[in-house]
């Protein structure tokens, strides 16, 4: 318990390093945010008419995206809601170039009412890595 005291320091450097690794893994499931691999996201846009919304900016959508994505960049994610309002019925597939940005569009999508919201694992890079199609 000494050691403890002697150097509360380094616990509290360590909560905030546990507290950050497990943010965005109890966001995801406090949100009910699910993860799709790339082979699961290809299912769900073909078998079950998903929408792929690409959060990159425009400039990073321009160099590649999945086909038929529609580009809602997560700098101006609020102005954007109102046009995805008529796929609230359909399932989400969201997805940016790592997957870091897509749990807080996704995030915000489940507190605007969407139903059903896939975070892409692994993000476009996954998506490249498994030789999946990609328009410019």
């Amino acid at each position: 318990m000494q050691f403890v005291i002697n150097n509360w320091y380094l616990f509290l450097a360590l909560a905030a390093v546990l507290g950050m690794l497990l943010a965005n893994p109890v966001r995801q499931r406090l949100y009910r945010v699910k993860s799709a691999s790339p082979a699961d996201a290809v299912q769900i846009i073909n078998r079950q008419s998903g929408v792929v919304v690409d959060v990159c900016e425009p400039q990073e959508f321009r160099n590649g995206h999945i086909p038929s994505a529609l580009n809602v960049p997560l700098s101006g994610f609020a102005a954007y809601l109102k046009q995805l309002e008529k796929y609230k019925d359909r399932p989400l597939v969201v997805v940016c170039r790592s997957g870091n940005r897509s749990l807080t569009a996704a995030v915000a999508l489940r507190k605007h009412g969407f139903g059903t919201v896939y975070l892409l694992a692994g993000g476009l890079a996954a998506w490249q890595r498994d030789n999946l199609p990609l328009e410019k």
